[in-house]
């Protein structure tokens, strides 16, 4: 490790929370219907939109008609995807000529998308149309991101409100997640992407000279306008196969900066937002602090063993003052490969600058162990926050147990009720996880897709079903995915990662927006110091501690220790 490369960490950091402050308070006036700078010119908008769909703007919802209403939303969003998938073949803007995609893959991919996971068992240039790509993908990492940050202005509302039984109207709340927050963050990085060198065209190749004389096709498309969305919505899916370690997607130092501001910039700023929204900033930067504490922890620990090199690199005469390149872009270096696949994970994104497989064990079991403690640090743009606020539950009722009373949390007495359904919430992942982990382990179907055999094989297979019930999208590498039995179950841990979470959160949070609003009183727990940052962040690390950590130990661990007595795979 260097002092070059923990600048470049460090600024990144910094730069982020400079900018994610003043656009949390700008999001906050959005969802609680103030008038903005942007009000003049996207007001006019959003009401047309609300007459072409019959909404009422000022009728709201209960939490069951919230996600009846988001479930529907959702199901059409699919269906249309798919449709889209199927017949790209006959469908406008194709010069490709491609033929549709099969059932098992469109299925996947409209899930994919949907779910805001965004893995792709495919490679994107030479499988999608340039419709699929814009009017099927890019449309998605709009909707799905403004899904998710719907999603949790309700909860944030439910904390807020005091003796209601409605906190808004789901398409309301997504209408100006689009209009006032991602499109004009979208069109602003786009643009930058087209200035560092990203295409943005119609064309479907250029054929050029190389250097020694011969010629090659290079694929073409609208691509920088889905890469701004696909990183500033924590999708992650890539126009090429190769996601951001393409020099088309990601093009320089410069550009790879900019692309981890994206993702990062507004699942932070929502959590100031929430502060902003429930009128006390202390309790958001006790948040930020909480995923910052262990989002560095998880860069410096990637960091740290990409640096250390491995046995057998050495053993072949490779300098080992150089780390473990293997994988990785030399454009970028260790400290920004690192900082990309923790940031990556640690958000919902799925985007990829480098081969995860390729990082040594110990460097790739961090974004696999980032993606299992819950997709929070700071999680994917909305899901990230309603997550880490379902953990704050977890940690009130825990602290309640040791003082022995009853639990309050934002002035919200934690009853029973939200604490069963908040473990019910937490119990998605590490079944969906682990119980796909395990079949897929023993059948000749699911293991006729592995690149390797041994304990990076199991790695494969758990950051696979980690990766799609994370809704994260990111691969192993060594995966051989696009099989029926690979698109279809993927694609049922995406459902179960996505939906099955999103259920028993808004009954938790249609039970606290109808209760009493409580003022602190002197046995009130503090839920803004550091105590509160300490157990938050040993919650998180005990629950995934627990769950995965016999299937790590049979995965990344053993590898390590072979790697250490200088076996490979």
């Amino acid at each position: 490790m260097t002092a070059t490369g923990w600048l470049q960490i460090l600024l990144l950091f910094a730069v982020v929370l400079v900018c994610a402050i003043p656009l949390g308070a700008y999001m906050a006036r959005v969802f609680s219907g103030e008038k903005t700078w942007a009000s003049i010119v996207l007001r006019p908008v959003e009401t047309v939109f609300y007459k072409v769909a019959g909404v009422d703007p000022a009728k709201e919802q209960g939490w069951l008609a919230y996600v009846v209403g988001m479930l529907a939303f959702n199901c059409a969003g699919f269906v249309l995807l798919y449709a889209i998938l199927r017949l790209q073949g006959v469908l406008p803007y194709n010069p490709q000529g491609f033929e549709g995609v099969t059932p098992h893959l469109a299925f996947n991919t409209a899930v994919s998308f949907v779910t805001n996971t965004n893995w792709q068992s495919y490679g994107g240039e030479t499988t999608m149309s340039h419709f699929s790509q814009m009017a099927g993908l890019t449309v998605q990492n709009f909707l799905s991101a403004a899904t998710g940050i719907a999603l949790a202005v309700a909860l944030v509302r439910a904390f807020g409100r005091s003796g209601m039984q409605t906190f808004g109207n789901f398409f309301v709340d997504m209408t100006r997640s689009v209009l006032y927050v991602l499109l004009p963050l979208a069109i602003v990085t786009g643009l930058a992407q087209v200035a560092m060198g990203t295409p943005q065209t119609f064309e479907a190749s250029a054929t050029v000279q190389t250097l020694e004389g011969s010629e090659q096709t290079l694929a073409l498309g609208p691509v920088a306008s889905q890469i701004a969305i696909k990183q500033l919505g924590t999708n992650g899916g890539g126009f090429y196969n190769a996601n951001s370690a393409h020099p088309y997607e990601n093009p320089s130092p410069v550009s790879n900066f900019l692309t981890i501001w994206q993702m990062l910039l507004v699942s932070t700023a929502l959590v100031f937002a929430f502060g902003h929204m429930i009128g006390d900033r202390k309790q958001a930067r006790a948040i930020v602090a909480t995923m910052a504490l262990l989002l560095v922890a998880g860069v410096a620990i990637a960091y740290y063993a990409e640096s250390a090199g491995t046995p057998v690199l050495a053993a072949a005469g490779l300098d080992p003052t150089g780390g473990n390149m293997e994988g990785k872009e030399v454009r970028f270096g260790l400290a920004a490969s690192a900082l990309f696949a923790a940031v990556t994970t640690g958000l919902s994104d799925g985007a990829v600058n480098a081969m995860h497989g390729s990082f040594t064990p110990i460097g790739g079991m961090v974004p696999m162990f980032l993606i299992q403690l819950g997709e929070i640090l700071p999680g994917g743009v909305g899901s990230g926050l309603y997550g880490i606020l379902v953990m704050a539950i977890i940690a009130v009722f825990v602290a309640g147990l040791m003082v022995g009373r009853t639990p309050e949390y934002l002035g919200k007495k934690i009853e029973a009720k939200e604490v069963k359904m908040a473990v019910l919430a937490i119990l998605i992942l590490p079944t969906a996880i682990l119980g796909f982990s395990a079949v897929a382990s023993v059948l000749p179907v699911a293991l006729a897709g592995l690149g390797n055999a041994g304990p990076h094989g199991l790695s494969e297979i758990l950051y696979a079903y980690t990766s799609a019930a994370g809704n994260n999208g990111s691969a192993f590498g060594g995966l051989s995915a696009n099989s029926p039995w690979w698109n279809t179950t993927l694609g049922l841990a995406m459902l179960l990662g996505r939906f099955a979470y999103i259920v028993p959160m808004m009954a938790i949070a249609g039970s606290l927006v109808a209760k009493t609003k409580l003022a602190a009183s002197s046995g009130t727990f503090p839920t803004t110091g550091p105590l509160f940052v300490g157990l938050l962040a040993g919650i998180i690390l005990i629950l995934g501690g627990l769950q995965f950590f016999p299937a790590l130990a049979l995965g990344p661990l053993a590898e390590h220790v072979q790697m250490l007595g200088g076996k490979t795979f």
